[in-house]
């Protein structure tokens, strides 16, 4: 069966299969306590994605555009992606979920610009991902690793 990225709903089912994630923080609790302030209403938009075996979510991500204006890393200058919280399960990994979920990033066709977490670089690389020409200013002890697509190269400060 082919693997489905959807875009996840907020509510608090999401929520809860959130917590089984690692890179649960934040973002996340944020999102509850909107929910719970019923600030964001059930079902709203997420940046995330993700992918779900049966009813149990088992892969996400989250994606975010960001304006061409902010671009600090393209040539030409544009609209790019950043790829946040990618994960799957322990129980579900090597069954092309992740890969499932950094190909539909793809599918938009922007540049996508990624911080990988440890030990998660060679995933990257599989995928086409590249280091950044690490400048102290923009990337602030970040380490980010970026995929362009045909016809976008890197900017030279």
């Amino acid at each position: 069966m082919p693997i489905k990225v959807e875009k996840l709903k907020v509510n608090y089912k999401t929520l809860e299969e959130f917590k089984k994630f690692k890179e649960y923080g934040i973002q996340e609790l944020s999102m509850l306590e909107d929910l719970e302030a019923n600030i964001i209403e059930n079902d709203s938009q997420s940046p995330f994605y993700g992918i779900y075996f049966g009813d149990k979510l088992v892969a996400r991500m989250s994606l975010y555009e960001i304006d061409a204006k902010f671009d600090r890393y393209f040539d030409p200058p544009q609209t790019y992606l950043e790829l946040w919280k990618l994960e799957v399960l322990p129980d579900y990994q090597g069954k092309g979920y992740g890969t499932a979920l950094v190909e539909f990033a793809k599918s938009f066709g922007f540049p996508i610009k990624t911080n990988p977490r440890v030990g998660s670089k060679s995933f990257w690389e599989r995928h086409g991902f590249t280091d950044v020409t690490y400048e102290v200013e923009r990337d602030l002890g970040e380490n980010p690793l970026v995929w362009y697509p045909e016809g976008v190269g890197a900017q030279h400060h």
